[in-house]
């Protein structure tokens, strides 16, 4: 069965000033990643603005970065739903543009769920797909908990995989490994805290600030995994102020101007989130330039 490990970042979907999807800035940014390192890529999750996109607009998105990776490196689709009917139809959608590695399922949102409903969730999903499945743990953002009782039962159905944490909780992060078997693989979502994870028997990070900064990213894995701890923490401490500046604006804006101060036309969110202020974009370029990712 594959197993997700490094350096995994969750891709933005950019989009025109009319935001309509850009199809061919999303072909610059993939490649933009694969050079700098990573490990795999992931479209449509949060940062890709899955809440805001028609199933038809995912496929070309996958379809987009499937043909653009070139087998390069694993993809990721996001295919995270409300229910769990249209979770099975977004797995069949990744099914079916070919080329997917695993699909990432975040929990519902809005909704409560129990966590015996989640278990029922999950399992009818995993039992109509044959792709590997991610679990996805945000409940700053959905409301919803996958507790670490749950994380282990689900573990235990063939396809699930891993799961992506991103509750910035390591004492939840540690019951995750702690609690399933060395076959599955538990992601950091939070990127402060990827070597962390990593020193905790983590497999590795889907992260929001390799789009922007895929090297940094890359290099705490790949130094730790070559035994340089010292080196890999030195990797952690530099991303830190990019990932501290998400606080400047509405997420998922932060990482799509880092982009376009870059140079890659990320464009806007889809309304109603909003541009970062004028005074606001001035940090974040300041913090680019520390990082020495400004061209």
């Amino acid at each position: 069965m594959f197993r997700p490990k490094g350096i995994i970042p969750a891709m933005v979907t950019p989009m025109d000033r009319s935001e309509a999807l850009n199809l061919s800035a999303l072909r610059q940014l993939t490649n933009y990643l694969i050079e700098g390192g990573v490990h795999g890529l992931f479209p449509v999750g949060s940062q890709g603005e899955y809440y805001a996109l028609t199933f038809d607009e995912k496929k070309k998105v996958l379809e987009t970065v499937v043909d653009e990776a070139r087998g390069r490196v694993p993809i990721y689709a996001g295919t995270g739903a409300n229910t769990t009917r249209e979770v099975i139809a977004l797995n069949k959608l990744a099914e079916d543009v070919g080329g997917i590695s695993a699909v990432s399922i975040i929990t519902p949102s809005f909704i409560t769920p129990s966590q015996e409903e989640l278990y029922t969730h999950y399992r009818a999903i995993a039992a109509a797909t044959k792709l590997p499945i991610l679990l996805y743990n945000n409940p700053a953002r959905t409301g919803v908990k996958l507790s670490e009782a749950l994380v282990a039962r689900l573990s235990q159905i063939d396809n699930i995989i891993g799961v992506k944490d991103s509750s910035g909780d390591l004492t939840l992060t540690g019951e995750y490994i702690r609690r399933t078997g060395p076959d599955f693989s538990v992601l950091a979502g939070r990127d402060t805290l990827i070597f962390a994870t990593l020193m905790m028997g983590g497999a590795g990070a889907i992260a929001a600030c390799g789009n922007a900064a895929p090297r940094v990213v890359a290099d705490i894995y790949d130094f730790y995994a070559a035994g340089d701890y010292d080196r890999a923490r030195q990797a952690q401490a530099k991303l830190a102020p990019l990932r501290l500046a998400f606080e400047l604006g509405s997420f998922p804006v932060v990482i799509k101007e880092a982009l376009e101060l870059i140079g890659i036309p990320a464009g806007p969110c889809r309304a109603p989130i909003g541009p970062l202020s004028e005074a606001n974009r001035q940090q974040l370029k300041n913090v680019l330039d520390e990082m020495g990712l400004l061209r």
